[in-house]
């Protein structure tokens, strides 16, 4: 293009146009003379959507310089044998400047920026982990599955409490950086800390809810202390006194759906003890089933409540008890979910142990169909005062 731009200023300025545009532009005699037969041929290239430059022209592509280029870009990314320790990135972050550096070490002659667009070509992308894997499951993860359906479709049609029970992640109470983005003014972004070390003095929050199937409302205990079976259990009587005795008055069984593990798991004696009381003190039957090893999160709880309490308050530093306790009260959905949440003071020591012997007294119906995972809990007749 420069040729044939100093060829045309040559050609307007007459017989003398060449060795003129030539001293003032640098360009050469020789190259001003090949631009103007060039100018003279324009009907061939000349107009929208021709080529200029002749096929096969400029600078070659650098995967046609280096066929092997892709090839070792590949093997870069995704290591033929993960987790071989001669692999050069087995330390390092799959960044584009860093696999730049190594594929220089291999001999290319290449850039971040091309090492970009090679891996775009390639079909990768920027992906972030996603929980799917849920590991080993039990042989009788389906029909347990289907027994959880069939009970709380039962308990549902007899107009009975079915209520999802679980732990919340623990949350650190401060001025500590809270996941996801609020609208604030731009440029002003909240101002908190930059270590999440615990607060001695205002420590953990422990969010264990209670959510209604049938009602589509929660219940939150935000504990103070520890995860403890009592916990858990104080928060269901504390559900049950504040939400469920008026929708469920005179009803004299409730479902609980609850995972294996944690302080609600099926193995925790002190969870059946408190059950007990729970059972005695109401009345009712508390009939439990638990989801198999691995399913927590088909817990209903899981993305009926606390999903949308976490959005609701994300962005949010959790600088108080106070805060935690309003922001998981004003959780609402389009659905009409409505929530309820109070602070839990009490105290509840961890590793209390329950004798084998007060495990007799409790009045224990295991299901023919895994017992240690779908059980009922028979209230006792109240000692006379």
């Amino acid at each position: 293009m420069r040729r044939l731009v100093a060829a045309a200023e040559a050609q307007a300025l007459g017989p003398r146009g060449i060795s003129l545009v030539s001293r003032t532009t640098g360009v050469s005699r020789q190259a001003i003379r090949r631009g103007l037969k060039e100018l003279k041929e324009a009907p061939q290239w000349a107009g929208v959507g021709h080529r200029v430059r002749k096929p096969g022209g400029g600078r070659k592509k650098a995967i046609e310089k280096a066929p092997t280029l892709l090839a070792d870009l590949e093997r870069l990314v995704e290591p033929t044998t993960r987790g071989d320790p001669e692999s050069p990135l087995r330390w390092t972050c799959l960044s584009v400047r860093q696999l730049a550096q190594q594929l220089q070490a291999q001999n290319h002659q290449v850039s971040h920026q091309l090492v970009s667009e090679l891996l775009h070509g390639l079909g990768y992308s920027l992906q972030a982990n996603r929980k799917t894997i849920e590991g080993a499951s039990h042989p009788d993860r389906d029909a347990q599955f289907k027994r959880i359906n069939r009970k709380v479709r039962e308990f549902l049609r007899s107009g009975d409490p079915v209520i999802s029970v679980d732990t919340k992640k623990k949350e650190l109470v401060g001025n500590f950086k809270n996941g996801g983005r609020e609208l604030r003014p731009q440029g002003e972004p909240e101002k908190v800390l930059v270590h999440d070390f615990v607060n001695p003095e205002l420590g953990r929050a422990i969010p264990y809810g209670v959510y209604d199937l049938a009602e589509n409302s929660g219940w939150v205990s935000v504990g103070i202390d520890h995860d403890t079976a009592s916990f858990a259990v104080e928060s269901i009587r504390r559900w049950w006194r504040n939400m469920g005795r008026t929708s469920y008055r005179g009803r004299k069984r409730l479902l609980v759906t609850a995972d294996a593990g944690g302080s609600n798991g099926p193995r925790v004696r002190l969870w059946k003890l408190e059950l007990q009381r729970l059972a005695t003190e109401l009345g009712m039957e508390i009939s439990v089933c638990h989801f198999p090893p691995g399913t927590s999160k088909w817990n209903k709880i899981e993305h009926r409540l606390f999903s949308f309490i976490s959005m609701n308050w994300r962005g949010k530093p959790l600088v108080s008890y106070q805060v935690i306790v309003s922001l998981i009260a004003a959780t609402t959905t389009v659905a009409g979910l409505r929530v309820q949440a109070a602070l839990d003071p009490g105290s509840y020591p961890s590793g209390v142990k329950v004798a084998a012997d007060a495990m007799d007294k409790v009045r224990l119906r295991p299901a023919r169909f895994h017992g240690d995972w779908n059980y009922t809990v028979l209230p006792r007749a109240r000692a006379a005062r």
